[in-house]
């Protein structure tokens, strides 16, 4: 199987050693896509609904320009620094994802990149 790098300025450039996403065969795996504003750089302000909002368009950026879309999310892992946010999240997460909807796990984790309240990857079928 041949694999590809996928990138796009549509979404944050990798802060260290990584890709944006990486598509062998017929799957897309994404890196953990944070609340970064691709335009900036810099870590949305707001709500955690804010916050959301910006890493699912950006997991959305990388899909597209694989040649997929949210549509084909096959399972999709949420990192959040306060699993009481999750309520919140996942009223946004409804508006990206729909049925029928992929595998998903959700953890609360000790600390993320930069400070960041939520980290999202994911895996696509292309």
């Amino acid at each position: 199987m041949s694999r590809k790098t996928v990138k796009t300025d549509k979404a944050p450039a990798a802060i260290g050693p990584y890709s944006q996403g990486v598509a062998i065969g017929n799957l897309l795996f994404t890196s953990g896509q944070l609340p970064i504003d691709p335009a900036t750089g810099k870590l949305v302000e707001g709500t955690i609904e804010d916050k959301a909002h910006m890493v699912f368009k950006n997991l959305a950026a990388i899909a597209d320009e694989a040649g997929t879309t949210l549509d084909n999310a096959v399972k999709v892992t949420l990192f959040l620094a306060d699993i009481n946010s999750f309520k919140a999240v996942n009223v946004v997460y409804a508006q990206y994802f729909k049925e029928p909807f992929p595998a998903r796990s959700a953890f609360q984790v000790g600390a993320l990149p930069l400070g960041a309240d939520i980290e999202v990857e994911a895996i696509f079928e292309l």
